[in-house]
């Protein structure tokens, strides 16, 4: 099978879309959130999405198959909230590891299936690393700004548990997403390197930031040539943006990392920006008619969605993808 260091230079890549999104078609109750690993939990749960690999596995599995039948190359595990500082907010930190090693066995097992069915077109599965609830640098409190919620050693500490988790479950890759704050980023490729030497093995990483909105700056005020000069010393897979915006407001941000890069580069938009209901109103078409700028200016290496896109959504911007040639990767990998 080719690795996806190859496969990145010959085609664009398609990512997956939003699993919030789709889990929130299945209308699920607290029962869900418990079954059969926390029904004696003294806390609610509903919402934690993450411990539906753990209750509802069928249901993450189905979630996974419906992208990779659309078309995506990568399935992202679900593991967003995967570290012991976002599940402390459940008191749960107990059931990382199990939260993480089962989501990556639930995408491992289909992604395995569609590579079997069609070896022409591998399927890789990425480990979910979300930028956890707590920010190193900014105060959480108006009246200390010197005051810090997270320390960079602590965030080291629970990456390091997520990616051996992740890395035991059997994922590809390593995603560092939804990244609002550079220093958080900074603390996972710290845990990544620590655990790759722990290991004797390596995985692609790739890193995806968060503009926040259309001042062109994340949470903590980089803009993205900065963001990229903050990340360019670890030899990533790609580097690209996610959330936030959606495909139209982001492919200015997307241009300067693709002229500034040796990377590939990756996206996953929103499905436009969220109506008064919070709901995401873009249809697959809209969508795909904005990405196509992305591909018209020969900026994309991997290609995906995030909050509001569903199958319907990938399935059309992989349909459009594959008339493209990727973005020239000039790094050696």
């Amino acid at each position: 099978m080719s690795s996806i260091h190859d496969i990145i230079k010959q085609r664009i890549l398609i990512l997956d879309g939003a699993m919030g999104t789709m889990i929130q078609r299945y209308k699920l109750e607290e029962e869900d959130f418990r079954k059969g690993w926390f029904d004696d939990h003294h806390k609610p749960l509903k919402g934690n999405n993450d411990l539906l690999s753990l209750t509802r596995p069928e249901i993450i599995k189905e979630i996974h198959r419906a992208y990779f039948e659309a078309g995506a190359d990568i399935a992202e595990t679900n593991t967003f909230s995967g570290t012991t500082i976002a599940q402390a907010d459940y008191d749960l930190e107990r059931a990382v590891y199990d939260i993480n090693y089962h989501s990556a066995k639930i995408a491992r097992e289909v992604a395995d299936e569609f590579t079997a069915k069609n070896p022409d077109k591998p399927r890789f599965v990425a480990g979910s690393i979300g930028p956890t609830n707590r920010t190193a640098s900014i105060s959480p409190d108006v009246n200390d700004p010197g005051f810090r919620a997270i320390t960079y050693d602590e965030l080291v500490t629970a990456y390091k548990q997520q990616i051996h988790a992740l890395m035991d479950g059997g994922v590809d890759i390593l995603l560092i997403e939804t990244i609002f704050d550079t220093l958080n980023a900074k603390a996972a490729l710290f845990a990544v390197q620590d655990v790759f030497e722990e290991r004797a093995t390596e995985l692609p990483v790739m890193i995806s930031g968060t503009i926040t909105d259309q001042s062109g700056r994340t949470l903590t005020g980089q803009t993205a040539d900065a963001f990229l000069i903050s990340m360019e010393h670890f030899p990533l897979l790609s580097v690209g943006l996610n959330c936030a915006l959606g495909a139209s407001m982001m492919r200015p941000y997307l241009q300067i990392l693709s002229k500034n890069t040796t990377f590939g580069v990756s996206a996953h938009p929103n499905a436009g920006l969220p109506n008064e209901f919070g709901q995401y109103d873009e249809t697959p078409e809209l969508m795909a008619e904005q990405i196509k700028e992305f591909l018209d200016d020969g900026i994309i290496n991997i290609i995906g969605g995030c909050c509001g896109t569903t199958p319907d959504h990938i399935k059309a911007i992989a349909e459009l993808a594959k008339n493209y040639q990727p973005r020239v990767v000039t790094v050696e990998m």
